[in-house]
C-alpha cells in the first residue's frame, strides 16, 4: 500500500537529525495520550478513532441524503463558519474541475454562507439564489453562532418564499447537536433531516464527520474513498516506526525548528486546487497551537504564482520561517508543450515535455533556492490528487497537530481566544445580557 510521504532532508542543514529525534519518545507518548484520551482537552479527541468507527450504514445514509438533495436542487448552500465549512470547501475544491462554474455539471454547485457578515456578499448570494433551485445544509452545534445564524435566517426565509414551507423542509439538512440547542429544536419542530456533530469532535477536526462528508457527497465526490484514505493513515500511524511515521516526524521536525527560532511555517502548494487545503490547515494549526503566547504562525502560498509576489520575502526576508511543500507526484491529465517553428518565446527547449515536468522542476529549483536562502524545507508527497490520498492527508495533518500541540504543552482542542471578539461585538450591538459590558465598551470609545 502506497502512502503519502514526508521528506525532511532539506531541513537537516538547520536542525540536526539528533535534534529531531530528541522528540521521538515524547511524540510516541503523546500519540498514546491521544488514542487513550488521557491528555489535555481529552473531551475532544473523538476524531482520533473516527475513521475506523464510521460505519457503512453511516456512509450510505449520507450518500442517500446527498442523492435526495441532488434530485431537487441545482445549488447547495453550506452555512457554517470555521471548521463547519473549511474542510468541505478544501476537499471539494481539491477534487473539482478548475472550471466547474463554466461547465455543465450533473452535480449541484456548492456555495458557502455564514462564514462572514458581509451585507454585499449575502445580498449578491440571495440575488443568485432567486434564480435557481437551491437547498441548505446548515451546520452549527448551538444554532446561535452569529454569522451562520444570520445567514440561515435570511436563506431559510428566501427558500420558503421560493418553494413553500413543505418543499423547503425537504431541501434543508441540519447538522447539529444530538439533543440540545436552537438548531436542534428548530430541526425537530420543522422535521428537517439531521445529522449529529459529536460532542467529542471539535469543529476544526470535523471534516470526516457529516459536517464535511455531506457537502462533499453532494458535490459528487467519493466519501467512502476519502474515509478509506483516513483509515489507511490511522492504521499506518499506529504501526510505523518513528522515522517512517509522517505524522510523528512532522510534529517533531516542526517543533525542532520552532526551538531554533523558526516561528512561521509557510504551507506551499504547486497546484491551485490545493489553495483551500492551506486555508483549512491554517485554522487547524493556528487555532490549536496559538495560545499561552506560544505556537508556530501558519501561513500559506500558492506556487508558482506567489513566487512573483511573496517569493521575494521567502527568499530574502527575515529568517524566522520554514516551508512545508505539498507535492502531487502524478498529475491527472496530460498536456504536452508543442514545437513552434519561429520560437520567438525561446521555449522550443521545452517542446515535447509535459507541463507537469516544468512544474516539478520549478518546485525543485525553488526548494533549493529557498534552502540556500536560509529557509528549511519539508516536503509532503501525495501519489495522486484523489479522494483516498486527500483522506490520508487530512488525517495526517490532524494527528500531527494533536501531537505537536502536546509537545508545546498547550490544549490543542480549545479556542478561548475566539470568544474575545464575540464579547466585544455583542456589547457593541447591545445584545440582551451584555448591558454592563456595553456601557464599559462605549466609555472606551
Amino acid at each position: 500500500m502506497e502512502h503519502i510521504k514526508l521528506d525532511i532532508e532539506k531541513s537537516l542543514g538547520f536542525v540536526t537529525k539528533k535534534e529531531v529525534f530528541k522528540f521521538e519518545e515524547e511524540s510516541k507518548k503523546h500519540l498514546i495520550s491521544l488514542q487513550k484520551g488521557t491528555g489535555k482537552g481529552n473531551d475532544y479527541v473523538g476524531w482520533v478513532e473516527l475513521p475506523s468507527q464510521i460505519s457503512e450504514k453511516d456512509l450510505n445514509d449520507l450518500e442517500a441524503t446527498a442523492n435526495s438533495l441532488k434530485e431537487r436542487i441545482e445549488v447547495l448552500v453550506v452555512i457554517g463558519i470555521g471548521g463547519s465549512y473549511l474542510g468541505a470547501k478544501a476537499v471539494n475544491d481539491a477534487l473539482a474541475n478548475n472550471f466547474d462554474h463554466l461547465s455543465p455539471n450533473e452535480n449541484p454547485i456548492v456555495l458557502y454562507a455564514g462564514q462572514n457578515i458581509s451585507e454585499d456578499y449575502l445580498f449578491e448570494l440571495m440575488q443568485v439564489l432567486k434564480e435557481v433551485e437551491f437547498g441548505i445544509c446548515v451546520i452549527s452545534k448551538s444554532g446561535t453562532t452569529t454569522e451562520p445564524a444570520i445567514a440561515f435566517r435570511l436563506l431559510k426565509e428566501l427558500l420558503e418564499k421560493n418553494v413553500g414551507k413543505e418543499e423547503a423542509r425537504e431541501r434543508i439538512v441540519a447538522i447539529t447537536d444530538e439533543s440540545k440547542g436552537a438548531l436542534r429544536s428548530l430541526a425537530e419542530q420543522e422535521n428537517y433531516k439531521t445529522f449529529v456533530i459529536s460532542d467529542n469532535v471539535g469543529g476544526r477536526y470535523s471534516v470526516l464527520t457529516p459536517v464535511g462528508l455531506l457537502p462533499i457527497a453532494v458535490a459528487g465526490h467519493n466519501i467512502k474513498e476519502l474515509v478509506k484514505g483516513a483509515q489507511s493513515m490511522q492504521n499506518y500511524s499506529v504501526a510505523a516506526a518513528f522515522d517512517e511515521n509522517p505524522a510523528l516526524l512532522y510534529a517533531a521536525t516542526r517543533n525542532a525548528l520552532y526551538a531554533k527560532g523558526k516561528g512561521i511555517e509557510i504551507l506551499a502548494n504547486y497546484n491551485p486546487k490545493l489553495h483551500n487545503i492551506g486555508e483549512w490547515w491554517k485554522q487547524l494549526y493556528g487555532e490549536s497551537e496559538g495560545k499561552e503566547n506560544k505556537g508556530i504562525f501558519p501561513a500559506s502560498v500558492d506556487l508558482t504564482s506567489d513566487l512573483h509576489s511573496m517569493g521575494q520575502y521567502i527568499q530574502e526576508g527575515q529568517r524566522n520561517i520554514f516551508e512545508t511543500v505539498i507535492s502531487i507526484a502524478q498529475s491527472n491529465h496530460s498536456v504536452l508543450i508543442p514545437e513552434d517553428k519561429n520560437n520567438l518565446d525561446k521555449l522550443n527547449y521545452l517542446a515535447g515535455k509535459h507541463v507537469d515536468q516544468v512544474n516539478k522542476m520549478a518546485e525543485l529549483g525553488t526548494q533549493l533556492a529557498h534552502v540556500d536562502g536560509g529557509v528549511p524545507n519539508l516536503r509532503i508527497e501525495l501519489p495522486r490528487l484523489n479522494e483516498f490520498y486527500l483522506g490520508e492527508l487530512l488525517y495526517f495533518f490532524e494527528l500531527a497537530c494533536g501531537v505537536s500541540g502536546y509537545i508545546l504543552d498547550v490544549n490543542p482542542f480549545d479556542q478561548p481566544g475566539v470568544e474575545a471578539y464575540k464579547s466585544n461585538m455583542f456589547a457593541l450591538l447591545e445584545k440582551p445580557g451584555f448591558e454592563e459590558a456595553s456601557k464599559k465598551i462605549k466609555e472606551r470609545l
